[in-house]
């Protein structure tokens, strides 16, 4: 049986991830900071699927704790044939107003772990000749919506180019660019949401059989929901001064609390 790794596993995307990656037979190695709802969702999963699971405890952003994980993904020792990068955050507060401390963070854990462990994890997959990355972006990665987009669109624009330099093998990469998405994210955040119509909400569910079924398909970026597929499309090929005030519009209302 194959083995998946899933960083941010205890929670919306991460989580979805894992119930259908065991609904597909996978073996999972599970990732995340908080240990004791690692334990809850290992044991859950394997009582509903009958399958493995290995626990991880690691904050991405503590660069030997990242280390461990990513001599994990090298190791030839049941090696993992899925890669799904979800773990992420995001900062309420406007660049001008973080903290320096905070924002070094957020490029660590959404630019600098998914880069390593994707690196880790292709060392046995180009030996193999097989494998799927999924990098869980965002559709804000089109946009300029602060150091969060800027973070974001340095996984897309890099998903775009191992896909192209991955299109002889067997290996299979995409990058998930989904649009505001009914999980912890925002809570996590402190960003105010409730403005927000429910249309402009997708399924956590939902986002993630449409990236799983983009990734088999190799179609290099995944986005879910014909709402979100109108927005890219107008932030990738629309004039760029709107797009610069369409980023800065959605992070003052996501600021306004």
């Amino acid at each position: 049986m194959a083995t998946a790794l899933v960083t941010g596993a205890t929670a919306g995307i991460g989580e979805s991830f894992t119930r259908l990656l065991a609904q597909e037979g996978y073996d999972l190695v599970l990732v995340a900071r908080d240990s004791a709802r690692l334990q809850e969702r290992a044991k859950s999963l394997e009582a509903k699927y009958q399958i493995r699971t290995e626990v991880l405890s690691a904050d991405l952003a503590d660069a030997n704790q990242l280390a461990l994980v990513a001599a994990r993904l090298s190791s030839p020792i049941d090696p993992i044939e899925v890669l799904i990068n979800n773990a992420g955050f995001g900062i309420k507060d406007s660049f001008l107003k973080s903290k320096i401390e905070d924002e070094i963070q957020l490029i660590d854990v959404l630019a600098k772990a998914p880069m390593q462990l994707m690196h880790a994890a292709l060392i046995q997959m180009l030996e193999r000749n097989s494998g799927v990355i999924i990098n869980v972006s965002s559709v804000a990665s089109f946009i300029a919506g602060g150091t969060y987009s800027a973070a974001k669109s340095y996984l897309t624009v890099h998903t775009e180019s191992l896909h192209t330099e991955l299109a002889k093998t067997n290996i299979k990469i995409s990058a998930l660019c989904p649009g505001f998405t009914r999980t912890e994210f925002h809570q996590r955040g402190k960003m105010k949401m409730t403005g927000l119509p429910n249309f402009m909400w997708l399924d956590a569910d939902r986002v993630v059989r449409d990236s799983w079924r983009a990734a088999q398909a190799r179609r290099v970026i995944c986005i879910p929901g014909w709402q979100y597929k109108i927005l890219a499309t107008i932030a990738r090929f629309g004039p760029r001064p709107l797009v610069r005030r369409l980023g800065i519009k959605v992070r003052s209302k996501q600021r306004n609390k």
